[in-house]
């Protein structure tokens, strides 16, 4: 496999030359020269968005000494180039990001992870799509995020449905472009993740060809580095403490959630509370069982090539709780 096929084949030198003058720069003028930062990456939709627009984390910080700084990212592969670059200490992404990352040799640590999630993503098409299962997939175009956790679902998909993956045509997009491919009938099939596809599901009536249920767990999971587990684990306890203290908010009130997201997002609130719904919210210790279902996913994508050696889940694990 090409390296440049990898998307977290990006180098140290490169992010900080792209990063230059922007996100680095940010952080650098932030801070005062002293002061202990820990930097984390966020997503427009999930955990840390919120935690970051309640500001409950930097009380939890502040008897430690510590500030914190955020940063936006477009997905996960965008988020774990940055962790990887050593831009960042903490994030969060979906099951298949890490795998490319671990590959590439970003020192990630996995420190927690959110339960099964398996109907917050699908593979979707037009609603007078003459596809009916995933099996008809064949020889047809799908549109992805490479890299992300749908990227997982597509394979597992396809294998359930006895279909190869070269049997089929993958377009690698952005959420944005490939809705937009989508519903300009340019490609024939979208696998994507809530909330875009409960948006595209409730305003355009796309139809699931599948969801993950009883294919893929899609777990969420959270990521600090090694140096800074090592250096802060008491800041990486505290983040984590807040995350399950927004998830249990979010749990508890899902109206109020999908409200404060909506501005966010852009995606009106009645959507979200849908997207909200197939989610779980309850960040938790990595376990074995968890390690093994992720070893399944590395093990799959190297297989077909799309990572370029075999890697080993434990490896990158903080510890495991039995």
């Amino acid at each position: 496999m090409s390296h440049t096929n990898n998307p977290f084949s990006v180098t140290r030198r490169r992010f900080g030359a792209l990063a230059a003058g922007t996100l680095v720069a940010g952080w650098s003028a932030g801070a005062h020269a002293q002061e202990k930062v820990v930097r984390i990456g966020y997503q427009k939709y999930g955990t840390l968005i919120l935690l970051k627009n309640k500001g409950l984390l930097e009380a939890k910080l502040k008897p430690l000494g510590y500030a914190v700084r955020w940063a936006e990212f477009a997905a996960g592969p965008q988020l774990l180039e940055a962790l990887n670059a050593g831009a960042i200490d903490f994030g969060n992404t979906g099951e298949a990001p890490p795998i490319f990352a671990q590959a590439a040799g970003a020192p990630l640590v996995y420190v927690g992870y959110e339960p099964a999630a398996p109907e917050g993503e699908a593979i979707l098409v037009p609603k007078n799509s003459p596809l009916k299962t995933v099996a008809d997939l064949k020889g047809k175009t799908v549109a992805l995020n490479k890299g992300s956790n749908v990227h997982y679902l597509l394979v597992k998909a396809l294998e359930t449905a006895n279909v190869s993956y070269t049997d089929i045509k993958t377009a690698f997009l952005t959420p944005a472009d490939a809705r937009a491919a989508f519903e300009r009938g340019a490609v024939d099939a979208w696998a994507i993740w809530d909330p875009f596809q409960a948006a595209a599901e409730t305003t355009i009536e796309a139809r699931q060809l599948t969801n993950g249920t009883g294919i893929v767990s899609n777990y969420q999971f959270y990521f600090s580095t090694q140096s800074f587990v090592e250096k802060a684990p008491d800041v990486v306890d505290a983040v984590l403490a807040g995350v399950a203290e927004i998830g249990a908010w979010v749990k508890a009130n899902p109206k109020a959630a999908a409200a404060e997201f909506s501005p966010l997002i852009g995606i009106p609130a009645p959507i979200l509370e849908i997207a909200l719904a197939r989610q779980q919210y309850d960040v938790k210790p990595i376990t074995p069982a968890v390690v093994a279902q992720q070893q399944q996913v590395a093990d799959a994508f190297f297989k077909l090539g799309l990572i370029p050696k075999e890697i080993r889940i434990s490896d990158a694990v903080r510890a495991l709780k039995s």
